[in-house]
């Protein structure tokens, strides 16, 4: 067995906090969302903007690496039941019992449902979201996760041969080159001009093909890169420069979004625009990835808490934002302020649940996700 990647455990956690300040922001940015305050901020739509470029790549990629990891002590068969524990069912939970609050607040809050939460629920499984109710949210990451890990296991399992080793190991070699990292951007690069026009970005499995495709792409590349020490050497050794390279392509990318609208379709400019995100995205993921291999690779108690925490803190983290926040945007406040209660209350709430009812019995620990104790109830 490799040594432990800490560096992937602490982008995890740290990426889940990235997220968790992402959506508590969500109410106040100029984009569409669930629940709006009356008034919005630029500072916050900019600050949406730019995690969201790298913000899910990350999630993928990590989860990739760890499927690397997974499958090195577990058999094929051993590693998809793992998976139907570890994302379908804490996904089925979770849209049953953690999405229903926030389709509930959202129709109070556009006036349309009046009655209590139990009234409600009922009228959850009536018709699909967003024209009816049913719905599964910030969950879907779950579910893209748990489909693109029976999908891909073929490969994987194939990638763990001496045939498919072989592989891996010319497509490291060419990734150690100078500048071979950026190649990997490359099919994304094709992937999302050639789709995002058609697929806006859903969310829903049949109708988000874009999204689909490039997030299968980094889940496959998590895979890689944790699969050979030389993709490693190959972070290492560009991510400096990736940093620079990722800076300039930021101020370029903004400039264009905020002078020359693109649209959205198959017209050259909305293709270059698309094609510079990407490499803004990948070289963002590579700044990221290797300064984590530098600075972050080590443990601690805290990320040992952490590390097992990140899943039932993303399941609940949503709800509770929402909850939270449907009630303190209508306070006579600035933004500022309510952005400072809603994430400060939403993550002492959350921790609250996790801590006290979510790890403390093998029933809620099924249920979110969490590997059984011996002796728990």
């Amino acid at each position: 067995m490799p040594e432990r990647r800490y560096d992937m455990d602490w982008l995890r956690v740290l990426a889940m906090l990235v997220v968790f300040y992402y959506h508590s922001g969500r109410f106040f940015d100029e984009d569409w969302w669930h629940i709006k305050n009356d008034q919005l901020s630029f500072g916050m739509t900019v600050f949406g903007t730019f995690v969201s470029a790298w913000m899910m790549p990350l999630f993928f990629m990590v989860s990739g690496a760890g499927t690397r990891f997974s499958l090195l002590a577990r058999t094929g068969g051993q590693y998809a039941l793992e998976r139907l524990k570890r994302l379908f069912i804490p996904f089925a939970f979770g849209t049953l019992v953690i999405i229903p609050p926030q389709v509930y607040l959202e129709r109070l809050d556009r006036g349309q449902f009046h009655g209590s939460y139990w009234q409600f629920y009922p009228h959850f499984f009536e018709g699909v979201y967003p024209k009816g109710n049913l719905s599964w949210h910030h969950l879907w990451f779950l579910i893209y996760l748990f489909v693109f890990s029976l999908i891909a296991l073929p490969l994987f399992l194939y990638l763990k041969k001496e045939a498919g080793q072989r592989f891996v190991a010319r497509l490291a070699s060419l990734c150690e080159r100078p500048g071979g990292i950026f190649l990997l951007a490359i099919p994304i690069a094709i992937i999302e001009p050639a789709l995002r026009p058609k697929f806006p970005g859903l969310q829903t499995l049949i109708s988000d093909w874009a999204n689909f495709l490039t997030y299968l792409t980094l889940f496959i590349y998590g895979y890689l890169i944790a699969a050979d020490d030389r993709f490693k050497r190959a972070i290492d050794r560009h991510w400096k420069a990736s940093l620079v390279m990722a800076l300039c392509a930021t101020g370029l990318l903004a400039f264009i979004l905020i002078q020359y609208d693109p649209g959205r379709g198959y017209t050259p400019a909305f293709a270059l625009t698309t094609v510079l995100g990407v490499f803004t995205s990948w070289f963002w993921l590579i700044v990221i990835l290797g300064a984590g291999q530098r600075f972050l690779n080590f443990s601690n108690r805290f990320l040992q808490y952490a590390n097992e925490a990140v899943l039932p803190f993303y399941i609940l983290h949503q709800t509770v934002i929402i909850v939270i926040g449907y009630y303190v945007i209508h306070w006579d406040a600035g933004v500022m302020l309510k952005y400072l209660v809603i994430s400060t209350g939403s993550f002492a709430a959350i921790m609250a649940l996790y801590d006290l009812i979510v790890r403390r019995t093998n029933v809620t620990r099924f249920l979110f996700g969490m590997r059984l104790l011996k002796g728990a109830g």
